[in-house]
């Protein structure tokens, strides 16, 4: 036996075997916990997006993400594209999804 290095013990026993059935509930407590905390919000997100997309209508005033307000001219059914007025004589042609948000009437003549 040499002076730095101890002598080696076996274990115990045999480690107890556990039947599995921890691991099946703890895997259904992270699946609701996904569904719950990450699915579900999104695919609410999802469905409001689409049918506020699917009520935009011709003089509907709308915020777009890249920060413009103005009012619908045109809404093209077949294409995806609607045409925005954003000041006199100025249009913008943007696809529907674009749109975050349908702004209460009269908010253009406030800003």
């Amino acid at each position: 036996m040499s002076l730095f290095i101890g002598t080696a013990h076996a274990a115990a026993g045999p480690a107890q075997a556990s039947g599995g059935m921890e691991m099946v509930i703890m895997l259904l407590v992270f699946g609701l916990v996904f569904y719950f905390m990450i699915y579900r919000p999104q695919a609410k997100r999802v469905k409001e997006h689409k049918s506020l997309m699917s009520a935009l209508s011709k003089g509907d005033e709308v915020l777009t993400q890249g920060g413009l307000v103005g009012k619908i001219v045109k809404v093209s059914d077949e294409k995806d594209f609607i045409v925005i007025s954003i000041a006199e004589n100025t249009e913008v042609t943007v696809q529907k999804g674009a749109v975050s948000a349908v702004l209460p009437k009269g908010t253009m003549k406030n800003l």
